[in-house]
């Protein structure tokens, strides 16, 4: 017999800002095993269920992931059901409805070479606490021989569908052409007929048979230039897309401009009439100068830690959401849209921000709607590969003397009136240029935030950042 503590010890594999992470030879069927029975069995005490969720995104490893999940869920005497490709938050709407609890196979956004597991109880993702209580869990379980053949329903990508095309009127998108950027997303098959229900004429674009790592807050150059390109030869007036497994939204106005997640995220809440706000510290600060919500909480990086400010304000406040950097959307309480009401969802989500921007553009461009907000600028990248040995190194050094990391960088002189280490290093300078610092939670990259009143002194900041890191690499 294998012991879920000591199998899970000794893959490596480890949690990150939200879901375990690893390479892809580190999820052997012993360790997905492992994962699964510590979940399964540290959950049992709080809910009664009989059945438990899969669902994976298109990365070549998901599938065999997922079988040995299956098996270890087949040990335990519970039920399988499996739902194929699917977006992450259509996992975990659905489960929510059964009550019961769902494990997605999915390394979001990070390379084909590494993979991971996100959990939900039945009443929605797990906290920190629960991490660690998978970690420490001791479980005995056999060693996994053979694999079930799993066979998809196709029930959890149709109730998705749904809860969206119900909340609008059918012909809310007629006259909008949209263009879908496919590439390897989880919710591509999805998302066409998503649009088309509610009148909008679209065009595929990008399908891709290899894994694509998108990642919303580190847009490349040449999906940048892609979206220009395709909103002119198109004549789109919306661009959708979404990380890997479909919980970060990737959207383009009506000039092929990609937004930022946390722009998205303010118009999304601002147009629901969200009251409260649970944000993390690495989101843009119009969120607050907006003067458009009556509260606005700051946490952690990370859906665990937004997810968990929601109890506390739900005492206070009637509507309650949350959103990141990447633009996931977190909807922290059920509300009224159209009168009608879209139940709670507190996961990321990217359809929602794109359905809500939409909807206010029936009346005004999204570019305006953009341009009627504080006009702060956000500017943020990673340099991959980078050992995480020394992003900590660097990171615990710029702490303990940020007037010399600012030095360091060449930006002598300057001063600083804020120093947030809610989460890495967010320094606030006189001019009120912010430079945030931190450590990727899922992979061995450093990533920098630039924040400005302009984007060219956004630009220039994260230069010299990466600079200097490239110099220590």
């Amino acid at each position: 017999m294998l012991v879920t503590k000591e199998v899970i010890k000794e893959s490596g594999i480890q949690f990150g800002t939200s879901g375990a992470r690893g390479l892809v030879e580190q999820f052997t069927a012993n360790a997905c095993a492992a994962f699964t029975h510590a979940f399964i069995t540290s959950i049992q005490s709080q809910f009664e269920f009989q059945q438990v969720a899969i669902a994976i995104d298109n990365r070549p490893s998901s599938s065999t992931m997922a079988q040995a999940c299956a098996k270890a869920i087949e040990q335990l005497g519970l039920e399988v059901i499996y739902y194929g490709v699917v977006p992450t938050p259509a996992l975990a709407y659905i489960s929510m409805q059964d009550n019961v609890p769902c494990i997605m196979v999915t390394g979001s956004h990070i390379p084909f070479d590494r993979n991971g597991l996100k959990f939900y109880r039945p009443d929605g993702e797990i906290s920190k606490a629960d991490e660690q209580a998978i970690l420490n869990a001791t479980a005995e379980f056999e060693t996994i021989t053979d694999l079930p053949v799993l066979t998809a329903s196709d029930k959890a990508a149709n109730q998705y569908i749904e809860r969206y095309t119900s909340l609008f009127d059918s012909q809310l998108l007629t006259g909008k052409r949209i263009g879908i950027y496919e590439h390897s997303s989880a919710g591509r098959d999805l998302y066409t007929p998503m649009f088309e229900a509610l009148g909008a004429e679209v065009i595929a674009l990008e399908r891709s048979d290899e894994f694509v790592p998108i990642d919303t807050e580190a847009v490349s150059e040449a999906d940048k230039q892609k979206a220009k390109n395709w909103s002119k030869e198109h004549k789109l007036d919306f661009i959708f897309s979404t990380d890997g497994d479909g919980d970060r939204p990737l959207v383009a106005d009506e000039n092929g401009d990609w937004l930022r997640g946390d722009i998205l995220g303010l118009l999304c809440a601002d147009v629901m009439n969200i009251e409260a706000l649970a944000v993390p510290v690495s989101c843009n600060t119009a969120i607050e100068s907006c003067e458009r919500f009556y509260h606005v909480t700051r946490t952690k990086i990370g859906s665990p830690y937004v997810i968990a400010e929601f109890d506390a304000l739900a005492k206070q406040y009637n509507s309650v959401a949350g959103f990141e950097a990447n633009g996931g959307f977190l909807l922290g309480s059920d509300v009224l849209v159209n009168d009608k009401a879209i139940k709670a969802l507190p996961t990321r989500d990217a359809v929602l921000p794109a359905l809500m921007v939409l909807a206010a553009a029936k009346e005004r461009p999204i570019y305006d709607l953009v341009n009627s907000l504080p006009q702060r600028f956000t500017y943020s990248d990673r340099i991959q590969n980078f050992a995480t040995e020394k992003s900590i190194a660097i990171l615990k050094e710029a702490i303990e003397n940020p007037a010399k990391f600012l030095s360091k960088i060449g930006l002598d002189n300057i001063g600083i009136t804020i120093v947030d280490i809610t989460d890495g290093l967010r320094i606030t300078l006189f001019n009120g240029d912010v430079i945030h610092l931190r450590p990727s939670g899922n992979a061995p990259e450093f990533r920098c935030y630039i924040e400005s009143n302009n984007i060219e002194s956004a630009q220039d900041k994260l230069y010299l950042v990466f600079k200097f890191l490239m110099k220590n690499e």
